[in-house]
């Protein structure tokens, strides 16, 4: 059924929570509208500052992403927070759990908290979460936080979709080598030891420190990713990290990275879309005379697999 766009994105921007609800439904289900409701946020989005945290199980994502929540909102800042949980490969539902951490913040009108499931999507995020994320913004989220699923080495996409990027990492738990493996060290603006109040933590924040070190950029007035330590069960060096993250913007903003990362992420979210659409058009071609008749051309020698994909793609992109 047909919904009045118009209507909804109105009713968002008055921060009507099913609204907003609604608005995120018709992107993860690929509405037909899908590209009108794009076109009516357009105008809207940009005055978010996005935040993305990632980290291995168990370093207590949710628990400082609420904890954040908790912090911005003392401040008066209208959050949005975007929850990614995997997906089973087997029935293919998710738990959508990381919510029920975040129970305390339900009541409050100036909290927005989606749980998405990845729906087989690697890299830590659902395929949605770049347009839900612009949802969010033109709603009038001020803060945006995007908690991965947290599988382990591969959640790099986070760098991508985020202003900033907050990796989590907890002693006892082999982080400080994990962290210097498959570009963590690379995507983290600021890192977090959480649960500090264990035994280990100070080592494993050395450890950190001293990796960091190894691979620090030569460059004057570079960012120097800083260190904290939290327990965020107990609210505990949460205003710290506040203030990491209002640092790293104010930096961004000085040295012109901000506009570079946010034209970076649409160049990404426009690729996306483009090879997305590339491929349901390569997907209706099987069967189709013209893919047969290369592969039968390949098959026989007659040309090499190269050549016919590249006949195939000026096919495909022919007006």
């Amino acid at each position: 059924m047909a919904v009045d766009v118009s209507a909804l994105v109105e009713q968002a921007r008055e921060g009507r929570p099913r609204a907003v609800a609604r608005l995120i439904s018709l992107v993860e289900g690929a509405s037909p509208q899908l590209r009108e409701v794009m076109a009516a946020l357009a105008p809207l989005t940009g005055g978010a500052y996005v935040v993305g945290l990632t980290g291995s199980p168990g370093v207590g994502k949710s628990t400082t992403t609420s904890a954040l929540v908790t912090a911005y909102r003392k401040a008066g800042r209208r959050v949005g927070v975007l929850a990614v949980d995997p997906s089973s490969p087997f029935s293919g539902g998710a738990l959508l759990g990381d919510r029920v951490r975040m129970s305390e913040h339900a009541s409050d009108p100036g909290v927005y908290i989606r749980s998405m499931a990845t729906r087989g999507h690697l890299g830590g995020l659902a395929w949605a979460a770049p347009q839900a994320i612009r949802v969010l913004d033109a709603a009038g989220c001020e803060v945006i936080l995007v908690e991965t699923v947290g599988v382990g080495q591969s959640e790099v996409e986070i760098a991508a979709q985020a202003d900033t990027s907050v990796v989590l990492l907890a002693p006892g738990m082999g982080d400080g080598i994990q962290a210097a493996k498959a570009g963590i060290l690379e995507i983290g603006d600021v890192y977090v030891v959480n649960k500090a109040d264990r035994d280990g933590a100070d080592a494993t924040a050395r450890e950190l420190n001293h990796m960091l070190a190894l691979g620090e950029s030569r460059t004057p007035g570079a960012w120097r990713p800083p260190i904290v330590k939290t327990v965020a069960a107990r609210a505990e060096g949460v205003d710290e990290v506040v203030e990491a993250l209002d640092k790293h913007r104010a930096w961004m903003d000085e040295h012109g990275v901000l506009v570079e990362r946010r034209r970076r992420r649409a160049a990404h979210e426009i690729e996306n879309i483009a090879l997305t659409a590339l491929r349901s058009r390569i997907g209706d071609l099987h069967g189709d005379r013209r893919l047969d008749a290369l592969a039968q051309r390949v098959t026989e020698g007659a040309v090499d697999p190269y050549t016919a994909a590249d006949e195939l793609v000026a096919g495909l992109t022919e007006k």
